[in-house]
């Protein structure tokens, strides 16, 4: 194997013609040059240098080792100095995914937050609900995860191989339109609402609303379904049907003709930041999870 300080020695040797000099140059002394030379005349298989009397002259092999060497310890030095300004957070990528409510709430706050502190680190952002979410962390095609799941929900134990930070708890609320007989009430039980038509979100929260109805003790009757959430705010609104929604996606939205109501029981979800282990460790990545945490204390 070559070493950069052994190719460094090599190149000294060549530009001032002894070893003496090299040792002069690189501040070290000239047997410990002589040891340098050696050591790489070992590790390539053949001589590098000829010497006569007090002259030497560079072999075919060392011609080649210097010709290539200028350009290897200039990749390295350009290498070291990424590194360091990632490591220093002047520079730095970050893939974010996220559910669509988290988007709009969470995410603008602590991404902006990340680049008044550190200008020189990218974030790109994608959408997709969990599991999706969690599928590409684990692919290599992301290095943040932002996702959620049900309180008492199964396959908790999905997530024990990631670094999981929680951020905010988020009670779901139900949505009914302005004229409703419960729109003023203060909170509703769930099942007040057992004969009303629905109108469902997303496939896990759709699954959420249909296992909250069941332990009220009623099955759903859901006319629409929708993963857009402003879709069902204005379905609500026109008086088409109730809805649950987590507060986090109220909150993104703008809901016209619609009143939101506290349920009883209370139904949440638990929103998390998810990334690998090693990833937790790039300082990029732990500057984001840093801003996400107080974008969720603020929220």
């Amino acid at each position: 194997m070559i070493e950069a300080r052994h190719l460094r020695v090599l190149r000294a040797v060549a530009t001032t013609g002894s070893f003496s000099a090299a040792g002069r140059e690189l501040g070290c002394t000239q047997p410990a040059v002589s040891q340098q030379m050696k050591a790489l005349e070992t590790s390539v298989g053949t001589p590098l240098l000829v010497r006569n009397g007090r002259d030497m002259r560079l072999t075919q092999a060392g011609e080649a080792l210097v010709r290539h060497a200028s350009g290897i310890l200039a990749g390295l030095t350009a290498a070291e100095e990424e590194v360091a300004a990632i490591a220093g957070l002047r520079a730095g990528r970050v893939r974010l995914v996220s559910f669509p409510s988290g988007s709009s709430t969470l995410v603008p706050t602590a991404l902006a937050a990340l680049r008044a502190a550190h200008p020189g680190t990218r974030v790109s952002l994608e959408e997709a609900e969990p599991p999706k979410s969690v599928e590409l962390l684990r692919a290599g095609d992301c290095d943040i995860a932002l996702a959620f799941r049900y309180e008492g929900a199964a396959g908790a134990e999905e997530w024990d191989d990631l670094v999981v930070r929680p951020l905010l708890t988020d009670r779901l609320v139900g949505l009914l339109p302005e004229r409703h007989r419960l729109a003023r009430a203060g909170s509703v039980a769930l099942g007040e609402l057992a004969d009303e038509p629905w109108i469902a979100g997303c496939p896990r929260c759709r699954g959420q609303l249909v296992q909250a109805c069941e332990n009220a003790g009623f099955t759903p009757r859901i006319d629409f379904a929708t993963d857009d959430y402003p879709a069902v705010v204005g379905l609500v609104g026109a008086g088409l049907g109730v809805a649950v929604l987590p507060q986090l996606a109220v909150e993104s939205v703008r809901p016209r003709g619609a009143r939101t109501v506290s349920l009883e029981p209370a139904v949440v979800r638990e929103i998390v930041a998810l990334t690998l282990p090693d990833l937790a460790q790039v300082p990029a990545v732990a500057a984001t999870l840093e801003q996400l945490g107080r974008a969720a204390r603020r929220a």
